[in-house]
């Protein structure tokens, strides 16, 4: 959820501050889209991953403290419960080797996860939800002790006038639960996936990530449990959008926008857009002063970084201090393994470039709203629905990855420079990976089919296949013992 604070509670002068820094920063930063102030040397790539710690029953394992102690890790931090971590790898250039050097950074960062884990008698494992996670485990003490997660749920539910949060999902079966806090959110764990762009390329690569958000989330699903009910494919979606659930000015849950949304409407002209409806339409949740933030829009981006669009533009910087634009694709879980992963990676980079440089540069694509329906119809029932394609046609999404958007993928990527054997070895696991209909999320609950409700057994099974290093489309059914 974003960088720490030094403080928990706030007053009315906090926020007056913050307000008149915020709208000061929002004014600065229009200032460094007309002037193009921001890096244009090339497109970067970069990734979070956020994972479980479990125990030896393949539970959650609230033992963060101690394992960032063992870890010591610079690319290791906290996330919202004790028993989520995030790794980060070093940015690289969108270009030639990027895949292997991706595939070489997670590898080596997990290894040292799972070495640290071990020294506490627990390991690390990859996957949107736990299948082992209770509504019982979601509860404060299993909070991070970080003053920016406190904050937050204080400020969150204050918004909301001290009314609990209503989990509702309904699927293949249906979910209701109540929170009094927003620990619900970590439940839910992705893999989040950067572009660096220049600022004449920001508007085509934002809408493209937002319009290729369904092909995404359908290929990499990988969540269908949620407190032992089978729901939806990809059920972060409704669980993360549920879980900090607040609306706009004079609104509690029931607002026009919502902080955790797929958005209300691509860019038109900039991604200064998006900054506009921050500041017009979500009110301050943490009103932290920075000295000197106008520099590098300190109270501008902690407010950007509370609200959660499901593909999110990014203030960064780079060593010299020059501000860049990132888009942050936030749809694609957590695991299976790390080949899967990488392939996950190889898909968004491939075809938000093709469709970027193909379609969304020249006004060439469907509407915002189609884009919406798609994107929510996969995060549902995955592979196996229909959406409306460019032609305004609905067809199987399975049929579209087989006859054109593998084919898209591999030359987005090309386009870019990647070296043509991982674009072959990658775009082969997904291929692979559609064309049997087994993502992650599909295995899982063949597992359950097969073999019963045991979310631990499920679990088990799933921490085996993970650790054989096989992309999920390989794994089996089998029942076998974890060494």
């Amino acid at each position: 959820m974003g960088q720490e604070i030094n403080k928990r509670s706030f007053d009315h002068i906090d926020f007056e501050s913050f307000s008149a820094q915020l709208e000061h920063e929002t004014e600065v930063l229009r200032q460094w889209f007309a002037s193009n102030k921001f890096d244009s040397t090339g497109m970067v790539a970069g990734l979070e991953l956020e994972a479980w710690l479990i125990d030896k029953q393949f539970k959650p394992a609230a033992i963060n403290e101690e394992f960032f102690k063992l870890a010591n890790s610079k690319y290791l931090t906290p996330e919202l419960a004790k028993f989520n971590i995030e790794l980060n790898v070093d940015p690289l250039p969108l270009k030639t080797g990027l895949l292997t050097g991706f595939l070489n950074s997670i590898q080596s960062h997990w290894e040292t996860c799972r070495q640290a884990a071990q020294k506490l008698d627990a390991d690390v494992m990859a996957i949107g939800i736990l299948p082992t996670i209770k509504d019982e485990d979601l509860v404060v003490d299993n909070m991070s002790k970080m003053a920016r997660y406190e904050a937050l749920n204080d400020q969150i539910l204050m918004k909301r006038k001290g009314k609990p949060l209503n989990l509702h999902i309904v699927g293949k079966s249906s979910l209701q639960s109540v929170h009094h806090d927003v620990m619900l959110e970590s439940a839910a764990t992705s893999m989040q996936i950067h572009i660096q762009v220049p600022e004449d390329k920001s508007v085509a690569y934002y809408n493209s990530s937002v319009f290729i958000s369904a092909f995404t989330i359908a290929a990499s699903a990988n969540s269908p449990f949620l407190f032992g009910k089978n729901l939806w494919e990809e059920s972060r979606i409704p669980l993360f959008e549920q879980a900090v659930e607040s609306g706009g000015f004079d609104a509690v849950s029931d607002g026009p926008l919502h902080r955790v949304s797929f958005g209300s409407d691509y860019c038109r002209e900039s991604l200064m857009e998006c900054f506009d409806e921050n500041i017009k339409h979500f009110p301050i949740l943490l009103p932290m002063i920075f000295e000197n933030g106008e520099s590098s829009l300190e109270h501008l981006r902690l407010h950007n970084g509370t609200i959660w669009r499901w593909n999110r533009p990014i203030i960064g910087f780079n060593e010299s201090n020059q501000p860049h634009l990132r888009i942050e694709h936030r749809v694609i879980p957590s695991g299976p393994t790390v080949i899967d992963e990488v392939a996950n990676i190889a898909l968004y980079y491939g075809l938000v470039n093709y469709f970027a440089e193909n379609h969304f540069n020249n006004g060439d694509h469907p509407e915002f709203s189609i884009a919406k329906d798609n994107f929510y119809k996969a995060a549902r029932h995955g592979l196996n629905t229909n959406i409306k394609w460019l032609d305004g046609e609905n067809y199987s999404l399975q049929q579209l990855f087989n006859d054109q958007l593998i084919d898209f993928a591999k030359q987005g990527l090309r386009e870019l420079g990647i070296i043509e054997a991982d674009i072959q070895r990658y775009m082969k696991i997904i291929s692979e990976r559609v064309k049997t209909g087994r993502t992650g999320s599909h295995w899982q609950q063949e597992f359950v089919k097969r073999h019963g409700e045991d979310m631990r057994l499920l679990s088990e099974h799933y921490f085996i296949n993970q650790n054989s290093g096989k992309p999920v489309h390989e794994w089996d059914l089998e029942l076998t013992h974890a060494k």
